[in-house]
């Protein structure tokens, strides 16, 4: 048995050599190939990834370099305005493009009419989102508008709406005895000005409340929220309107911490939060109750016909007979359209007339072209607009000089691009300069010089107020430009040329021989509101004295 046994145990002991000689040849030539596949992939992957990184282009040059994590927001912070700081370290770098990170956000300022054109007309899809910023999410109940929502199927939609239902060439003309409704107000407003309070006019809130009644009248039939004056001026109810609606205007997009850093939302370090809640709830204690009731009017079969733009978006059905608009939906896209319409022509008239008071001589053409267009026995009418040339290039000058908001509505990058030979990341913000565009020396002659001139250059060609190559920025260009340039345009035009028309402008007593043309600090209106004596031109007859 022993020497059985020991010779099943030597079998087996000879076996198992065999098999572990096998194993570790197996498991050697196995290891080898791991690590020659593994120096194989890496190699591989330095040549596709590491490789094509070290080709990629660089970022546009950064204007501050950046802490970790929180980039150059404590850099932000220590400079306000932040526009103005943006605008100081473009012009000391010289840069028509540049970089600056906060947070992990790439915000991409361009000065460039040319790298401008790049991106919003050569990779127009590629920009054409939005940023998700705290004071646009807030009073915009989460996007359900238009102007501020991100790229998505709830733009598509509302964008549907308000290029059909409410900006339409159709509902322009529908719409056009509201405009004239209040261009006839605007008139006798500033006529019974010129009678009780010895022409005194403020510019500022007069052009104002006109663009504010306009866009009110198209909505909600109505001039005012209250009584008003009986000179047919705004009253306390529009005044705390107007000054909600130009905060909202001023808060969104004001370079807010929590827009690059999101999980600080909420802990509102600098109040930006509580001062959007606020005015949103001033201007929906005025349009919610109006919107409110018309809505159940519509449900009890009290109206059936359009009277104005909230029903339009009231009455809206899809194939089943369903509402397409959500209540929410109706409330937000009012208050963008508000919102939009007050500020731009405003403060186009406010400089431009400032800018003429300084300059008799183009006063003085604006007011020949209009007599001898229109003549003094009737008002400016909507149909006389393609016959003024030189006043809608006064118009356009204003713009180009003293644009209404440093940079335009941000738009954001859908994927990594190159846009003038420098990376551009996926989710970048890039701002457009509108000073810095309209006042380009190298697209510009004498930039900083008021001449309506420049634009007239060709003969019998109508002018508009916007300019496709972004030499200046009106109205924004693109699948995110303006859907309302017809409106604004309208409004602009009229509010200017009923002005020129029926009344004198002069500087007041006591101002000294020029208008002060100063920038405010914290923003491109006038530091000082400017405040001009009126004195009618025309025959009484053809003043609307009249509350229409």
């Amino acid at each position: 048995m022993d020497n059985a046994a020991t010779a099943l145990w030597n079998s087996l002991l000879h076996q198992l050599s065999n098999v572990s000689s096998t194993f570790s040849t197996t498991f050697l030539r196995f290891s080898t190939t791991l690590v020659v596949m593994g120096f194989a992939l890496y190699y591989l992957y330095k040549f596709l990834f590491v490789g094509k990184s070290n080709m990629q282009p660089d970022l546009p040059p950064l204007l501050v370099k950046p802490w970790p994590i929180v980039g150059s927001l404590p850099e932000m912070l220590r400079n306000k305005p932040t526009f103005r700081w943006i605008h100081k370290l473009m012009e000391d770098a010289n840069a028509e493009i540049a970089c600056i990170r906060f947070g992990n956000v790439h915000v991409i300022p361009v000065f460039s009419s040319e790298i401008a054109r790049e991106f919003l007309k050569t990779q127009d899809v590629v920009f054409a989102s939005r940023p998700n910023i705290i004071s646009s999410h807030i009073a915009t109940k989460g996007y359900l508008g238009t102007v501020t929502t991100p790229m998505g199927d709830q733009y598509k939609k509302m964008r549907k709406v308000t290029v059909n239902e409410i900006l339409s060439p159709v509902r322009h003309r529908w719409l056009q005895d509201k405009r004239d409704k209040e261009a006839d107000n605007l008139v006798r407003y500033v006529y019974n000005l010129c009678m009780s309070a010895g022409g005194l006019v403020d510019v500022r809130v007069t052009t104002q409340h006109y663009c504010g009644n306009v866009i009110k009248q198209m909505f909600f039939s109505t001039r005012y929220f209250g009584k008003g004056k009986e000179n047919g001026g705004p009253g306390f109810e529009e005044e705390e309107h107007l000054n909600a609606v130009l905060t909202l205007l001023g808060q969104i997009f004001a370079f807010c911490v929590s827009d690059y850093i999101p999980m600080l939302r909420g802990l509102d370090l600098d109040g930006h939060e509580k001062i959007v809640k606020e005015a949103l709830r001033a201007v929906e204690k005025y349009h919610d109750p109006i919107i409110d009731e018309r809505i159940q009017q519509w449900k009890n079969g009290e109206k059936s016909d359009p009277e104005d733009l909230l029903d339009v978006l009231i009455s809206l059905k899809d194939g089943k007979g369903n509402p397409i608009l959500t209540v929410d939906e109706i409330k937000t896209e009012i208050l963008e359209l508000v919102i939009a319409t007050v500020d731009n022509p405003s403060n186009a008239m406010e400089w431009a007339l400032a800018e003429m008071l300084n300059h008799p001589e183009i006063f003085k053409k604006a007011t020949e072209e209009i007599d001898r267009v229109v003549g003094k026995e009737r008002l400016v009418e909507e149909s006389d607009f393609p016959n003024l040339n030189y006043v809608k290039a006064c118009i356009r000058e204003a713009f180009r000089l003293h644009p209404i908001a440093p940079f335009n509505v941000p738009h954001v990058s859908l994927e990594d691009t190159t846009v003038d030979g420098h990376f551009i990341p996926k989710g970048s913000h890039v701002l457009l300069s509108r000073p810095a565009l309209g006042r380009n020396p190298k697209v510009w002659e004498e930039p900083l010089k008021f001449k309506p001139e420049r634009h007239l250059k060709q003969d019998g060609v109508s002018l508009t107020l916007t300019d496709a190559d972004l030499r200046f920025f009106s109205f924004s260009i693109g699948l995110r430009g303006c859907k309302g340039i017809h409106l604004g345009s309208t409004i602009v035009f009229m509010l200017f040329a009923r002005l020129l028309q029926c009344f004198s402008w002069s500087i007041p007593p006591g101002n000294g021989p020029t208008i002060d043309l100063t920038e405010e600090e914290d923003s491109m209106y006038m530091a000082k509101p400017l405040v001009a004596v009126a004195k009618p031109r025309l025959p009484a007859h053809v003043y609307p004295v009249h509350l229409a």
